[in-house]
């Protein structure tokens, strides 16, 4: 059930201001706010889903926590993305798991080329 509240959207923007030594940037992507940190899309939130960027060799790994759903979209599974529904970061502790997962990946992630713009 996708929420229209702010309240992870906050838990995800207070938790990297913590973190040492990233640019964070805020903009509008696939349907909800993504947070790139260092020019790359890292974290996205849509409602109460939480969209993580990470290393794609974990997913096997990973799809067995609870609350994870692979990324589809127009039919398309995303490799090294994932949902991860309310039931998988409740606790300030399971939130912290998956954030950290995409940050530690973030370092090794390639950033997406960015369009020329006409001007």
């Amino acid at each position: 059930m996708i929420t229209n509240d702010n309240n992870l959207e906050n838990r995800v923007r207070e938790y990297l201001s913590t973190v040492q030594d990233i640019k964070i940037e805020e903009k509008k992507m696939f349907g909800g706010l993504a947070f790139l940190v260092n020019d790359k899309m890292c974290i996205n939130v849509k409602g109460d889903i939480l969209m993580c960027r990470f290393n794609p060799e974990l997913t096997e790994q990973l799809s067995e926590r609870t609350g994870f759903l692979p990324t589809i979209m127009k039919g398309r599974e995303y490799k090294g993305y994932c949902y991860v529904e309310a039931s998988g970061y409740k606790t300030q502790k399971e939130l912290a798991f998956w954030l950290n997962l995409c940050l530690d990946y973030n370092e090794k992630a390639v950033a997406s080329a960015k369009k020329k713009r006409k001007k």
